[in-house]
Parts: structure tokens; C-alpha cells; sequence
């Protein structure tokens, strides 16, 4: 039996978003292992300026990530969708080990198989430095809690 991850396209509104939050729940967890399960074997990504294939370059690429930006807590948002294809916007926010603070914003075009497998992800990212006092994600590390604000309640 194959991989599967449900929901599986093609995607409707409602599945959209639910594919949205299942990937920013497993992103909040920051197991870069657990998190490359939801790519296909053979996914291409490109990540900034970095170009990956495969879950093992996926994990190495989300190690090293997660290993600079502490503390991390992202967002993600539907944007469009059609057929096998979604496409979100995000933000983050991370510090560095100085502790200086950042918050991260992007956009992300996805892909996915029938088995609701990513098999591609391209993102384009800016970091934007801020005060500690600007962070406006403050639930404890891991999924952030359904009362809690999205982007667009945030103004982001």
C-alpha cells in the first residue's frame, strides 16, 4: 500500500485549508524527520536560494533551519487553490542565537500527488528584523492553539 496523507486532491475550499493547517501544525512540531514524511520520496523544493530533492536533503535542510532560527512559530494562510495545487502565504517569527528577533515572511506554491503527497514546494522568503516587544506569536512552542489569531487577524 502506498503513502497516503489526506485530503487528497483535487481540493476544495475546505480541504485547502485544511491541507494548510495539517502543514503548519507538523511545521510547529520542528522535527524536520516527521515533517519530510509529508513529502514524496522524490520532492523538489526550492527554498530561498537552496534547492533540495528528496526527504533526506528535505530533513537536512530543515535541520540546519531549525537548528539557526530558535524558538520558531509560524503561520500559514490559504491563498488560492486549484486542482493538486495550493498556494498559501506565511510568517513566522524565530530569533538567532544573539537573540536578535526576526519575523520571516513568504509564499509558498505547492503541488501534490494523488496520495496527497507533496512532490513539490517552492517558497520565496524575506526576514525582516524587529524588537522582542513586536513578536505577536507568544503561544508555547509547538501547534499554535485554534483561539489563536491567523495572518489575517494580525494584520499580517
Amino acid at each position: 500500500m502506498s503513502e497516503q496523507r489526506p485530503p487528497f486532491p483535487p481540493f476544495t475550499r475546505e480541504t485547502a485549508i485544511t491541507k494548510v493547517r495539517l502543514a503548519e501544525d507538523g511545521w510547529n512540531t520542528r522535527d524536520p524527520q516527521k515533517v519530510a514524511l509529508a513529502y514524496t520520496p522524490d520532492s523538489r523544493w526550492r527554498n530561498r536560494a537552496e534547492f533540495v530533492t528528496g526527504r533526506d536533503e528535505i530533513a537536512k535542510l530543515l535541520t540546519r533551519k531549525w537548528n539557526r532560527e530558535l524558538d520558531y512559530r509560524l503561520i500559514k494562510e490559504l491563498w488560492a487553490f486549484d486542482g493538486n495545487r495550493i498556494a498559501v502565504r506565511f510568517a513566522y517569527e524565530y530569533h538567532d542565537d544573539s537573540g536578535q528577533w526576526f519575523r520571516a515572511y513568504g509564499n509558498e506554491n505547492w503541488e501534490f500527488d494523488d496520495n496527497g503527497l507533496m512532490r513539490v514546494r517552492h517558497a520565496s522568503i524575506n526576514d525582516l528584523p524587529i524588537a522582542e516587544e513586536e513578536r505577536k506569536y507568544h503561544w508555547p512552542l509547538g501547534r499554535r492553539p485554534d483561539d489563536h489569531p491567523g495572518l489575517s487577524d494580525l494584520g499580517l
